[in-house]
């Protein structure tokens, strides 16, 4: 079968990234895969992947695992998409300097470093797609959230600028706005949780039951949840197209809310928003 475009895809353990993976794989492209941990490397070599590991808050592994992708390549990459992240949860007033920091490393900063890395290799080229797996939460804050809706509105933000700064190259910057997906996400999200907030000496440790109650849900907590597959699927449409879509929406609170954000006053918005845990 003769390949389609190579593909570089970050956090790919699980979630988004890995049925992103298949998906693509299964569409014809090359599809070389990374994740955090060397175990999860192992693994998805094992299912047939071309594999990397790449740690986004260190970057000596971000810059090996460049030379080993382009060693694979042979210096092409057609899309790199930049997937990994995590969630730390808690109360703002209860985010340490130290914790807010390490959020950013892995949702904002190790993938601007790897995300420049890349861009020389398509303006070689002359062409390239990048593609970053956003969030809701990159267009509306929610409580309990800060850290993360920090690191997604600030890559929000960079992401315009790349897409402002690129207007006359075929490289194109496409963010996807996934809402509520089935994948590890609330599990890992309250992982750092423990790990990271004092929650017997929070001011907010009364209302934190009904989060981790949420985060330890097993499957959907909520009717709009969809499979992972359905962000597979809005890669697909960006690889496609001619020219990609500065943004895609998956489920229905992303184009519900991003709608609510263009016509509602703040004050009204923020009356909804407190509402969700």
């Amino acid at each position: 079968m003769l390949l389609k475009h190579t593909l570089f895809l970050s956090g790919c353990s699980s979630g988004i990234g890995y049925e992103t993976a298949i998906f693509l794989r299964q569409q014809g492209y090359r599809v070389i895969c990374s994740a955090r941990k060397t175990t999860d490397v192992t693994w998805l070599k094992s299912q047939g992947f071309e594999a990397v590991q790449l740690d986004l808050t260190d970057s000596a592994s971000i810059q090996e695992a460049v030379v080993q992708v382009i060693h694979l390549t042979d210096g092409k990459i057609d899309v790199l998409f930049n997937n990994a992240a995590y969630g730390q949860p808690g109360a703002v007033e209860d985010l340490s300097r130290e914790v807010l920091r390490t959020q950013f490393e892995t949702n904002f900063f190790g993938t601007h470093e790897l995300t420049n890395l890349i861009i020389p290799l398509m303006r070689k080229q002359g062409q390239g797609k990048i593609i970053y797996t956003s969030s809701i939460l990159g267009l509306v804050a929610m409580k309990y959230r800060g850290a993360y809706n920090a690191s997604k509105f600030a890559l929000e933000g960079l992401v315009d600028t790349l897409r402002l700064e690129f207007k006359e190259t075929n490289i194109y910057f496409s963010l996807i706005e996934p809402g509520p997906i089935q994948s590890n996400f609330r599990k890992n999200a309250f992982m750092m949780f423990e790990k990271n907030i004092n929650n017997n000496q929070s001011f907010h440790q009364e209302n934190y039951l009904a989060m981790v109650s949420r985060l330890q849900k097993e499957g959907n907590t909520g009717a709009f949840t969809l499979p992972a597959q359905a962000v597979a699927k809005k890669v697909l449409k960006i690889l496609k197209a001619k020219k990609p879509k500065p943004r895609y929406y998956v489920t229905f609170p992303t184009y519900l809310f991003a709608f609510l954000k263009r016509i509602l006053p703040a004050t009204w918005l923020d009356f909804l928003l407190e509402k969700i845990i």
